[in-house]
């Protein structure tokens, strides 16, 4: 068995895309595969390194001195990184970004070992109000480090079309993927008329576009019964409330927190849309699409990042552009008031993620560029012992 370190600066119990994709993942791997994996990833709070096995896998913590944004940091990493690949006896490095830091940090400290790169975003700018320290910033990352990053890569993963590690000599895409048995159609006469948002909401990630739904939500007022979940946290949150209580519609907004397992599926299966209202490249892939479409739920969508790769606009939901709440209320009207159409783009939208983003598929891509950095590795090995 070849161990895989895959190092990601955040993991479950935290709720967010790159979380799930990394612990489905894991999973994956740690199932029928000659892979397994460790993974190193952050604590949420303390500074003392913590080890654990959780669902079956084993996972260290590392301690986070400080954070920027929405990045942890600490002065300690490379040190203890580079001790836990060699601790954990880890052959391949699999680094998941685009928070810059840690596994920036894993591929530089990977030494001989074969370094895999998943990148989950097109450019990170915010493009917010009050965000241009932080746009520097990225720019100046993006521009001077990350290549470096890439340069060190052995393959590139974007996780979408639109991921900055899409056209890198060598890059395999590998979407996101869904659970196809968790993730399943519910009854029909079970839908409601409630719009459905799911992801974080964070101020340092204004470009989710929640304010953008809720402006939509007041314009479609003569809809009897409508309403809007917010599924997720973060300290946006009472700014969104506070917004809607402006434009008149607080009491069709309802804020569930924080919802895993069966009830964030049916929340899914419930919903009679699920509504990703980005506004930039920041969302590369967007897995809350492929688990309500997996649920055979309706899709709206904002034409950033792969978004529109994922839905195939008109096949699985409907893409419009990006922070235009008049556009985004037009189509949210259009399936509300149209279930032929809706229940049509759902049925579509469980045969595009069965045919597309199944996990064991997704895997299984892993699991081949794993082997045949593997085999590289094994024949470069033989043949320096042949040439002594």
């Amino acid at each position: 068995m070849t161990k895989v370190a895959l190092v990601t600066p955040y993991y479950p119990p935290k709720i967010g895309g790159v979380e799930r994709y990394v612990a489905q993942l894991a999973q994956g791997l740690a199932g029928e595969t000659d892979f397994t994996p460790v993974v190193i990833t952050t604590r949420a709070k303390g500074l003392r390194t913590h080890r654990s096995v959780e669902d079956g896998i084993e996972v260290i913590r590392l301690g986070a001195w400080f954070r920027v944004s929405n990045t942890p940091l600490s002065p300690l990493w490379p040190l203890q990184v580079r001790r836990w690949l060699r601790r954990t006896e880890a052959q391949i490095v699999n680094a998941h970004a685009p928070v810059p830091g840690l596994g920036d940090i894993a591929i530089l400290a990977s030494g001989q070992r074969r370094v895999v790169f998943t990148y989950h975003a097109g450019t990170m700018h915010k493009g917010a109000e009050g965000s241009g320290l932080a746009d520097r910033i990225i720019a100046a990352y993006e521009r001077f480090v990350l290549p470096r990053v890439f340069d060190r890569c052995d393959v590139p993963v974007p996780v979408g079309p639109s991921s900055l590690a899409a056209g890198k000599p060598g890059a395999v895409l590998i979407t996101p993927g869904v659970d196809l048995a968790r993730f399943t159609p519910g009854e029909t006469a079970s839908r409601g008329r409630e719009l459905v948002y799911v992801g974080r909401m964070d101020r340092t990630s204004s470009w989710k576009g929640v304010d953008v739904l809720i402006n939509a939500l007041s314009l479609l007022g003569d809809i009897p019964g409508l309403r809007l979940k917010l599924v997720g946290e973060g300290d946006a949150l009472p700014d969104h409330l506070a917004l809607a209580q402006r434009l008149g519609v607080r009491d069709r907004v309802d804020a569930a927190g924080a919802l895993a397992g069966d009830e964030l599926v049916r929340a899914m299966q419930t919903a009679a849309v699920l509504v990703l209202p980005s506004t930039t490249d920041a969302e590369c892939a967007g897995t809350v699409l492929m688990e309500a479409m997996a649920c055979s739920t309706p899709v709206v969508a904002s034409d950033v990042g792969s978004l529109a790769y994922v839905v195939n606009d008109g096949e699985a939901g409907i893409i419009v552009p990006p922070a235009d709440p008049v556009r985004l209320a037009a189509a949210c009207r259009e399936l509300l008031t149209d279930p032929e159409r809706a229940a049509k783009l759902g049925a579509a939208g469980r045969a595009r993620a069965e045919a597309m983003f199944a996990w064991p598929h997704l895997v299984g891509r892993y699991a081949a560029v794993f082997a045949g950095l593997t085999l590289e590795r094994s024949t470069s090995t033989k043949r320096s012992t042949s040439a002594r």
